[in-house]
This record gives structure tokens, C-alpha cells and sequence, in this order.
């Protein structure tokens, strides 16, 4: 199994997760793509002390990028971003998890 930090590898901070962190104390984390729910649920009790009660996870394929160079571009090879795996981790009630301090 790999490491716990390498099975997370960021956290999600947007307008729609804080929302959900305050309202259904559901967290969202960017994985490693072969994670599975195991792996994620073990990973975030052991790195954070939390108990999960659920997870989902979802795939994203990556975007094509812009040319910078506009229509002198469009015969050449195009960019791509990166695949992604998102995870969405349900805490127990009572638990929570600071991703930054305030003040």
C-alpha cells in the first residue's frame, strides 16, 4: 500500500466545498487516480485522527488547453490538462479537520 500522503495529494478549497464542510461536514481532496475508497478512507483517519463514514470519488478528464497564439495555433499540437481523481469524505459528527488557521 502506498504511503498516506501520496494517496492524498491536495485538498479542494472552493466555494462549493466550504459550503458543504459547514453544512454536511463533507471534505474534498484530490487523489492519486488508482486510490480506491479503502486507501482514501484509511488515509485520511491516519493522517488527520478523524473517523470517515463515507466517500465517493469521481474521475475528471483533462481539459484541452488555449493557444496562446490564437489562430496561428490551430494546426499545431494542442496541450492538454492533466487527469484528475477527486474524492468527497464524509466525517463522523463531531469531527473536523483544519485545512488552514485563521488570524
Amino acid at each position: 500500500m502506498a504511503e498516506s500522503h501520496d494517496i492524498i495529494l491536495a485538498p479542494v478549497v472552493t466555494e462549493k466545498s466550504t459550503d458543504q464542510m459547514a453544512e454536511n461536514n463533507c471534505y474534498s481532496f484530490v487523489v492519486a487516480e488508482k486510490a480506491n475508497k479503502i486507501q482514501i478512507r484509511q488515509a485520511v483517519e491516519k493522517i488527520w485522527d478523524v473517523r470517515v463514514t463515507d466517500v465517493r470519488t469521481m474521475r475528471y478528464a483533462g481539459k484541452a488547453r488555449r493557444s496562446l497564439l490564437g489562430q496561428m495555433a490551430r494546426n499545431w499540437n494542442k496541450g492538454r490538462r492533466p487527469d484528475f481523481k477527486k474524492a468527497v469524505v464524509q466525517l463522523a459528527e463531531g469531527d473536523h479537520i483544519e485545512f488552514y488557521e485563521l488570524g
